[in-house]
């Protein structure tokens, strides 16, 4: 067995090539290996870490590797033929009583390997694992995905994966994504990247296959109740709440009953196609309603200022839940949903007007924003209200805190994210959502419009009524 490895390593240094690769295969094997069991374990959760080891130490050592088996094969000797070659093995064989150090020699040379493939394996296995981790997708670059992971915490989906939704692990979505992204990460590395990202998303599988891994649109059904809070911005932050009967329907047959409601729209029973003249799906110009019996309804915007042109898809979840992860609220809804947390008091007059003006300053960085809505706030109580600067400097200084942190979790300065930087198609603010196709102004060449009538997806039970028991706010009392 000496002969073996004194063989073996004068295999080696003939070649600068081998010596360079064992040295580099030696040195990073240990650590590989320890980085990746702790890895394992969730002993460390540091995206970098993670990316040290699978990125940069696990094809380091197979280069090391690579160098090694070449060096060793192609390296030259002027007293003998190497230690693997076949000649070599043929001699040995010939010689009496040489079998058993052959029979070693075999036994290394196929431990060595087969712990050479475990490790590539495991490291292979592993780094494509660490690729589709929410931790790589969301914090590596940490900068570019700020805002999406950001929101993406926050999000109702926090705890799916970000894989699950962005592309399949089947077929060729997974690869297609892959390579779109290493662009993305030479954009990162050349900062070439787009500020703030595009949306709609080019690059992700089919949606509706997505959505419906969790969602199935058949077993929708029935109504749902939804209640609005808001607070006004008077003195007293009145707490005002709309109560609504979400017609929520079926995307088909449920217990004999047919597709209706909101979720009639993808019903397979209906194809609903529409053409979009701009990128973010916003101005739609033609909608086809495909039916069973094979005939087609075109409904065309009525003044014709869209006419002909533009991209034409099949409607799909996320043409209304355009954004059912990565949400940004409005400077109103965001103060609102700290006020209703209690994390902003209600019992500060005004502190609702307030705040919307202090959120809705320029602010160049994080630091000047929780500056200036902290001076903003005091500057306004020390004029309106002095001795609340004192009485209340506790309530204050959280609900300071509370207007930035409002602030922190949808805008984002470094990547040009502003409070209307991204349109919601959920509901119909504005001219957006619904509104893109239900405004009346769509109709066929007969003149039948495409209806715009409330009713058809809600019903309002009660709307801007000052907030109290549920029961008491259906009955009116």
């Amino acid at each position: 067995m000496r002969r073996i490895f004194k063989d073996l390593a004068k295999g080696v240094f003939r070649s600068r090539l081998a010596v360079l690769g064992t040295i580099l295969s030696v040195v990073t094997l240990p650590v590989l290996v320890v980085f990746t069991i702790l890895d394992m374990q969730g002993v460390v959760s540091n995206p970098y870490f993670s990316f040290i080891n699978y990125a940069v130490l696990g094809p380091l050592f197979i280069v090391g590797l690579v160098m090694l088996c070449i060096g060793l094969f192609t390296g030259k000797a002027d007293e003998d033929i190497g230690l693997f070659a076949y000649e070599y093995i043929k001699e040995q064989l010939a010689k009496p009583g040489r079998i058993s150090r052959v029979r070693r020699l075999l036994i290394m040379v196929t431990s060595l390997t087969l712990v050479t493939i475990f490790v590539v394996g495991l490291i292979s296995y592993t780094s494509f694992h660490y690729t589709d981790s929410t931790s790589f997708c969301g914090q590596f670059c940490h900068s570019v995905m700020e805002p999406q992971f950001t929101t993406y915490q926050n999000s109702p989906h926090s705890r799916v994966a970000c894989v699950a939704c962005h592309f399949e692990q089947q077929g060729g979505w997974s690869a297609g994504t892959k390579l779109s992204g290493i662009r993305q990460i030479f954009a990162v590395v050349f900062n070439t990247y787009p500020r703030p990202i595009q949306a709609p998303a080019t690059h992700l599988r089919p949606t509706r296959e997505s959505c419906e891994q969790c969602h199935l649109p058949e077993k929708f059904h029935g109504e749902k109740l939804y209640v609005k809070d808001r607070y006004l911005a008077d003195e007293q932050n009145s707490h005002i709440q709309t109560v609504l009967l979400m017609k929520v329907g079926s995307g088909g047959v449920y217990r004999g009953g047919q597709a209706h409601g909101i979720h009639w729209h993808v019903a397979s029973e209906n194809r609903l196609l529409y053409r979009s003249i701009d990128k973010s799906r916003k101005e739609i110009s033609e909608v086809r309603l495909q039916k069973p019996d094979g005939s087609e309804v075109v409904y065309a915007a009525g003044d014709g200022k869209f006419a002909g042109g533009g991209e034409l898809r099949v409607m799909d979840c996320v043409d209304c839940h355009n954004r059912p992860t990565h949400v940004f609220l409005s400077p109103e809804e965001a103060l609102d949903r700290k006020m209703l947390a209690g994390v902003i008091s209600v019992s500060l007059p005004f502190i609702k007007k307030i705040g919307l003006e202090a959120v809705k300053q320029p602010y160049a960085t994080y630091d000047e924003a929780r500056v200036g809505i902290d001076r903003y706030l005091r500057t306004w109580y020390g004029e309106h209200y002095p001795e609340l600067l004192t009485k209340e400097k506790q309530r204050l200084e959280k609900a300071s805190q509370g207007i930035f942190e409002a602030y922190r979790e949808n805008v984002f300065p470094d990547m040009k994210v502003g409070w209307a930087t991204y349109d919601s198609f959920l509901g119909h603010d504005g001219d957006a959502g619904c509104f893109r196709c239900h405004d009346g102004h769509h109709r066929t060449v007969d003149g039948v419009t495409i209806t715009n009538d409330c009713d058809a997806c809600h019903i309002v039970l009660a709307e801007g009524v000052p907030a109290g028991d549920i029961i008491h706010l259906l009955r009116k009392e």
